[in-house]
């Protein structure tokens, strides 16, 4: 997403296995987990050094424009472009073309989203300062191809000139003219990135959906406790794939399925109240395909689950990975994604926590639990205390559906309803540091928040972003509000 400033950096439950009791009140790793690959097709990435497209080779690196002539390569479905430094910014431009597999016809150029550090790690967290992390684009679908070409031109910026009193003895405003536009130098390390999903998970298995599930850490049995402290063991909720180390029926199921809003405070208040009032503020849960459900490979990701004290903020975001999909590709599009954050751009997990697809399906993100409050890779800044929910697409000039609102308003009027926040009010959140807000400063948001809400950006894009205020009203709905 570009920034809008120069220097943006961008199941039923059956039974609730048994949970650890607490959060920590800051970000903790759980113990190790001892998931393993799904039965699908692994997938893979090829990384393809870029090199220089002008006709002066001997620039090598800091040519201006870098990119590979038209080759065949193995099949892949999505690209995006990496660098070695991830404080370094891609000031210019990124453009594929691609070979559909099969038909053997090359796409038009399409442009790639270059600005995307504000979806990352915080600052000065492991995660973000880890020898792995690379800088990165945007990733973008293509569908199954076969041959590729890249183009990346650094942006050129028109620069003044002096001349100076001793050429002709003058020293005013206009001695001031324009000189050659000079091209910002294009980052070290430049490659291509082009990422095969793998074969798709096997169908659902209803035998076990209904067994997973449970309580999030830090919902005692006499309610919300957002300030408690401890640290979480693997596997809070018992939820499918990231919960396998629980060890129970609920780490095969690949749907958690939807629960009336009085099946979900029975599910999540056992006793029938909370702290504050006899029947919570929680809208019933939605449908949600788990990872094993969408084939995460869970051997990619780190070993462990990252947590914070609670979810106090939604932030929605867009994928930019464009909406050329079918419903049908959503779980490729997303195992492509979550090996683009993990093996190209060097992170932990997948970043977001959720992720909902055109047809509205909701799919788990980050590992962790989707009832707990797990810290993602979204928001850079403002990650601690959040989630981020990605709508699969790109939303500056095409229009969400009306399937995709409908899921967000769901989710976060569950997930949100779990931690007592109200999806039309706002709250505070610490940045911890970025382009808008200096680290350390408290910022009020709206609980439910649009990324460019926390970071100068485009995401969710315009049209995305301007259907929020009915997100939150339906969301407040859905809680009984």
């Amino acid at each position: 997403m570009r920034g809008f400033l120069g220097s943006s950096v961008g199941v039923t439950c059956a039974a609730a296995l048994a949970l650890p009791l607490t959060l920590p009140a800051t970000a903790a790793q759980a113990g190790p987990s001892t998931v393993t690959s799904e039965a699908a097709a692994p997938g893979s990435t090829q990384s393809l050094p870029l090199v220089p497209l002008t006709r002066k080779r001997s620039l090598g690196p800091s040519a201006q424009t870098q990119g590979l002539a038209r080759r065949d390569v193995r099949p892949f479905s999505l690209v995006g472009v990496i660098w070695d430094d991830p404080a370094s910014e891609l000031n210019g431009r990124v453009q594929v073309r691609t070979r559909t597999a099969g038909t053997g016809d090359w796409s038009d150029w399409q442009d790639v989203e270059t600005h995307n550090d504000e979806h990352a790690p915080d600052p000065d967290t492991a995660e973000s300062t880890s020898r792995r992390v690379h800088g990165s684009t945007a990733p973008l679908w293509v569908g199954n191809s076969d041959g590729v070409e890249v183009r990346v031109e650094a942006e050129k910026a028109a620069r003044d000139a002096t001349q100076g009193p001793e050429e002709d003895g003058a020293d005013g405003p206009e001695d001031r003219r324009l000189a050659a536009p000079v091209a910002a130098p294009l980052p070290g390390g430049l490659r291509l990135e082009l990422v095969d999903p793998g074969g798709d998970p096997p169908a659902p298995d209803t035998r076990t959906a209904g067994r997973a599930g449970g309580v999030p850490s830090g919902l005692r049995a006499r309610g919300v406790h957002a300030g408690a402290q401890g640290t979480g063991a693997s596997g809070g909720d018992g939820v499918a794939g990231s919960e396998a180390a629980a060890g129970g029926e609920g780490a095969r199921a690949t749907v958690i399925p939807a629960l009336s809003r009085q099946e979900t405070e029975r599910t999540y208040f056992p006793d029938g109240r909370t702290d504050r009032r006899a029947t919570p503020y929680i809208g019933p849960r939605p449908t949600i395909i788990t990872r094993r459900g969408w084939g995460a490979n869970e051997n990619l990701r780190e070993r462990g689950f990252l947590y914070t004290k609670t979810v106090k903020a939604a932030f929605v975001h867009h994928t930019a990975s464009g909406n050329k999909y079918t419903c049908s590709q959503a779980p490729s599009v997303i195992r492509s994604i979550y090996r683009y954050h993990v093996v190209s751009s060097g992170w932990r997990d997948i970043g977001y926590n959720f992720l909902v697809d055109k047809c509205g399906n909701i799919y788990e993100g980050r590992a962790g639990g989707v009832a707990k409050a797990v810290m993602g890779a979204h928001t850079r800044g403002f990650n601690t205390n959040s989630m981020g929910i990605a709508v699969i697409g790109s939303f500056g000039s095409t229009k969400p559906t009306d399937a995709a609102l409908k899921a967000i308003s769901r989710l976060t009027a569950w997930k949100l309803g779990l931690y007592g926040a109200d999806p039309r009010g706002k709250t505070y959140l610490k940045s911890a540091g970025g382009n808008l807000y200096r680290k350390g400063k408290n910022v009020r948001l709206n609980v439910i928040s649009g990324h460019r809400d926390g970071f100068a950006t485009e995401c969710p894009g315009r049209l995305l972003y301007g259907k929020l205020g009915t997100a939150r009203t339906t969301a407040a709905r859905y809680q009984g509000r």
